[in-house]
């Protein structure tokens, strides 16, 4: 064979080599982009769902929790509170909680899976403010049907103690009830539903 002749066999050998090489490069090279399209940790956890410990809390009162960056609120309403939402259904917009956004087991009077405690995004359902607590009957300005629960100072939207909303104000519907599961009788998970469950 001349100097100058070409060994097909040869240069196959180095064209191959070099594709599976340049492929290799090239895969190697994509990583980086394509871990850009998972979700940090820092996202998982904004949406991951969030362990309450509720154990802490006295009748009447409320513990905030965070959960997808809102702040959800458990609220353990006393028998008084109870007895005092079946009153209310004449002054309420969707006193049943058909037009709500909400778990199947709460849709019911107290919203909830055990009566005596509420679990409510606590976010008015008009702009999005957070409502303000007022658990007692004889909250200023609150009027005389005023049972405890929830008023939004932004555009004075008010809730009862199961986060339904009164007629005539600017809030469309009942606050949010999220999904969630008791882990035990001191113990929630917010943010998801016990398996098997609606």
């Amino acid at each position: 064979m001349s100097e100058n002749a070409v060994d097909p066999d040869r240069r196959r050998f180095l064209t191959g080599t070099a594709s599976v090489i340049g492929g290799i490069g090239a895969g190697l090279a994509a990583i980086p982009f394509v871990a850009t399209f998972q979700p940090s940790a820092r996202a998982k956890a904004i949406g991951a769902p969030v362990e309450a410990d509720i154990s802490q809390l006295e009748p009447g009162g409320r513990l905030i929790f965070k959960w997808r960056g809102k702040p959800v609120w458990v609220v353990r309403r006393t028998p008084e509170q109870l007895a005092a939402l079946e009153s209310l259904d004449g002054v309420l917009r969707d006193p049943a909680s058909s037009e709500s956004l909400q778990p199947e087991f709460a849709a019911n009077p107290w919203r909830s899976e055990k009566p005596e405690y509420l679990v409510l995004v606590g976010i008015c359902t008009h702009l999005g403010c957070s409502p303000n607590f007022f658990p007692s009957t004889d909250a200023e300005g609150m009027g005389s049907d005023w049972q405890g629960g929830f008023y939004c100072p932004c555009h004075g939207s008010k809730f009862d103690l199961s986060g339904r909303v009164y007629a005539g104000v600017p809030a469309p519907t009942n606050m949010e009830v999220p999904p969630y599961y008791y882990i035990d009788d001191t113990h929630l998970m917010i943010g998801e539903l016990e398996e098997g469950a609606a």
